[in-house]
């Protein structure tokens, strides 16, 4: 037991949570505004995963780190675009459109990997983000820029959404949209922004991954960080508070059991199998989605797709 209480209290303990729950909280604010606006957004898997390209690729190419971030926010937008043209436009199957958006932004980024590096036996590197060293918190100073950026845009999204007409206009037309077309605003118009807008956020989440947490582009690097999101929103009720919260309890459990496999002396002799360590993190998630999800209040024209003019 004391092995694990020094587990817990180790700085470098909460140092690896915060970094493993930085593109979980991009990501997860990036769903949350898209459902808020009533759009659920499944390509959050493969919209990662271009964004991640993306944005390492710019990097390699010679520009900087900010520009790589730039970038990648725009090629998620862009996704978040043409998602938005075929759910809130036509509209389609928001399942079917998201699904489809994952599986070609996946291809997509991996056509581009190969057609780029058609010969590499490893994947090239890039100079990252370095840590913050000079910040004051023990914390955060091992932290990058990006997941200052991430902790920062908790409360500057729920400011917006609570507190400013645009955030109103956005919960009400995933609430009532025949309510917001009646005050003359388009609901297509800020379903689109709120859906480019989130998967912007989706695409910085995946540039974290390549151009802060590790300095190359791997296949399979999102690893279903995607999908955790999406579990996430439901979870925190998709309040940007609770979904920070969500963020950190994942992340938790994920480095905790990377401490656990890791473990020397009594923590060492409790022989269990690697994969029990592995589904620890998501075998929580399961358990306090089936807590919170029936209480869960969620937008009531959440995937439902509107029509101008009808009542």
């Amino acid at each position: 037991m004391s092995e694990l209480l020094d587990l817990l209290t180790a700085a470098p303990f909460w140092v690896a949570v915060l970094r493993i729950a930085t593109p979980l909280i991009l990501g997860t604010l990036g769903v949350l505004l898209c459902e808020r606006a009533g759009v659920l957004n499944l390509g959050i898997e493969g919209i990662m995963v271009a964004g991640a390209f993306a944005g390492w690729l710019t990097v390699y190419l010679g520009h900087g780190l900010w520009t790589g971030v730039l970038v990648a926010a725009l090629c998620g937008a862009l996704l978040g675009g043409l998602h938005s043209v075929l759910t809130v436009l036509l509209p389609l199957s928001q399942h079917v459109a998201g699904l489809g958006m994952t599986l070609f932004a996946t291809s997509l980024a991996s056509y581009a990997y190969r057609v780029s590096f058609p010969k590499v036996e490893r994947p090239p590197t890039i100079e990252p983000f370095a840590p913050l060293l000079d910040l004051p918190v023990p914390v955060l100073n091992q932290q990058t820029a990006l997941t200052l950026l991430a902790l920062a845009l908790v409360p500057i999204i729920g400011w917006m959404l609570y507190r400013t007409p645009l955030g109103l206009a956005i919960r009400m037309v995933g609430e009532n949209p025949a309510a917001v077309e009646g005050q003359g605003l388009s609901v297509a118009r800020l379903r689109v922004g709120a859906v480019m807008a989130g998967s912007a956020l989706m695409g910085v989440a995946g540039a974290f991954l390549t151009l802060s947490a590790f300095n190359a582009f791997y296949f399979n690097m999102v690893n279903g960080r995607g999908w955790v999101c999406v579990a996430l929103v439901v979870f925190a009720s998709w309040r940007p508070g609770k979904a920070l919260f969500g963020a950190l309890l994942f992340a938790f459990f994920d480095a905790l059991q990377l401490r656990l496999q890791q473990a020397g002396g009594v923590l060492a002799q409790i022989e269990l199998p690697y994969q029990f360590y592995l589904m620890l993190p998501y075998l929580m998630a399961i358990v306090a989605l089936v807590l919170v999800a029936r209480r869960a209040s969620y937008p009531q024209a959440l995937m439902k797709p509107y029509r101008k003019g009808e009542r």
